[in-house]
């Protein structure tokens, strides 16, 4: 599979399933468009046609006679490039998938739901303000420890483990997530294991000691803030209605500052209220954030803030809008890193990770404070997604080996997408909640999934090209 399209200065050629890309001018462009469906001869002829106008004269001749080898020189790379695997590749990954949904899996990462609480009232919170549709609650010290233990006792010889501290509001619990900390330092020593602690935050309860303490121990640290103060108060209020921007931004800005910029970004959501969401992602580069994330809400259609279907198109322009301007600062050595265009083309994730994404409910899981296990976050507060408790493990095998056969290959939508390798088949939980069940697909989602992957691969093309200039 080939996907081929335009993006700034750039013509773009994605193999598919080798994932090489290739910047090609418009000749090889049209060339690669026409292969499999021409015969060389025939795509001479439309190519001659398409690029010389029709004069008879000596010079018209010689141009046709210097275009034409130029045409069978290509037509033969293109064809070398075919056999080498790197151009109409086939697909080496479906006749795996049978062994792929077999595998056996290790629980590598935790999601600790420390708070089922928060001190503000976000309107689009999944979390219903981080009750997740239960009562609010925090995890005691006991059900933290049991739930580190259970994840080193599951995880098998795999030395490197992560632990995210989350909510609702962890660091109305921040007592505890200390503790847990030290209690899983220990541990490393004594079953030879990595854990890499993250924690997120809304940033009201952040203060010095917060800041030493996660400069310490957290590998990355998420800095919820929607953009601009207007967008960010209507969305993020207090309960009693007043904005947080004025209290949370200094804080952030010190805290990215304090870690050199790096290992943490600041996290926002757009809606269907602030559709130009470039100008949040500007703004929040103004104010100093070098790592950045400004991601689209996922709510029922009846929401007044959700994305609708007819919003679509200007946000795919928003990004288009947002690669120019990452681009353009890039140019004048202003670097920012945009979550969502983040790419690697050399490394990348394994086969695993592109075959079935972040690994929800099979080497993923989520803990509430009662130490009940649900597939992810987003799972959490449905009973029918509750798959056991952290003093017992997985109980729920059906649920399990359900999301343990969930892939690219078992979405029908994900089989003929060009993006399927760098989004794994989307979220679970998205595709649950549109389409009832965790094969299906968010159609939204995956348009803009779609044109995020094209400017991320512009990005990097722009990116080699900077890097060979200065050179």
């Amino acid at each position: 599979m080939v996907h081929q399209y335009k993006n700034g200065d750039y013509n773009i050629v994605l193999d598919v399933n080798s994932g090489s890309v290739h910047i090609v001018d418009d000749l090889a462009y049209d060339m690669i468009a026409m292969y499999q469906s021409n015969t060389k001869e025939e795509i001479c002829t439309l190519l001659l046609k398409k690029y010389l106008s029709q004069e008879d004269t000596e010079d018209w001749k010689r141009d046709q006679e210097k275009l034409k080898k130029e045409i069978e020189s290509l037509y033969d790379e293109i064809s070398s490039m075919k056999e080498k695997g790197i151009l109409f590749s086939d697909d080496i990954y479906e006749n795996y998938i049978e062994q792929f949904k077999n595998r056996q899996t290790l629980i590598k990462a935790l999601c600790l739901h420390i708070a089922h609480d928060c001190n503000l009232a976000c309107k689009y919170c999944f979390a219903e303000e981080g009750e997740y549709h239960g009562k609010r609650a925090l995890m005691s010290f006991e059900v933290g420890k049991r739930a580190l233990d259970f994840l080193i006792s599951n995880s098998g010889s795999r030395k490197n483990l992560e632990v995210d501290f989350f909510g609702g509001e962890p660091l109305m619990n921040f007592e505890v997530v200390k503790q847990l900390v030290d209690y899983g330092r220990e541990q490393e020593k004594l079953h030879n294991k990595k854990f890499r602690f993250t924690l997120t935050t809304n940033g009201v309860a952040l203060t010095d000691e917060i800041m030493e303490f996660a400069n310490r121990e957290m590998s990355n640290v998420v800095l919820s803030i929607d953009g601009r103060k207007e967008v960010h108060n209507k969305m993020r209020p207090f309960r009693n209605g007043t904005g947080s921007y004025d209290l949370i931004v200094p804080k952030f800005q010190r805290l990215a500052e304090s870690r050199e910029q790096k290992n943490y970004y600041v996290r926002g959501t757009f809606t269907h209220e602030n559709l130009d969401f470039s100008e949040d992602v500007k703004h929040l580069a103004k104010l100093g954030f070098e790592q950045i994330s400004i991601e689209p809400v996922v709510a029922p259609l009846k929401e007044s803030y959700a994305i609708k279907p007819e919003d679509v198109e200007q946000l795919l322009e928003e990004y288009d809008k947002l690669a120019q301007y990452i681009l353009k600062r890039r140019k004048e050595g202003k670097w920012i890193n945009f979550f969502h265009f983040m790419i690697d083309l050399s490394g990348g994730p394994c086969v695993a990770k592109r075959l079935s994404g972040c690994g929800a409910g099979t080497e993923y899981l989520a803990v509430t404070p009662w130490g009940d296990l649900y597939p992810c976050h987003q799972f959490v507060g449905m009973d029918e997604f509750l798959m056991g408790n952290v003093w017992e493990g997985v109980k729920d095998i059906a649920r399990r080996d359900e999301f343990l056969r969930c892939n690219v290959y078992a979405k029908k939508d994900c089989k003929e997408c060009f993006a399927k390798f760098y989004c794994s088949g989307g979220c679970a939980a998205n595709a649950y909640h549109f389409e009832g069940n965790i094969t299906g697909t968010y159609e939204i989602g995956c348009k803009l999934q779609r044109k995020r992957v094209e400017c991320a691969l512009m990005l990097k093309a722009a990116q080699e090209e900077l890097e060979e200039t200065k050179n």
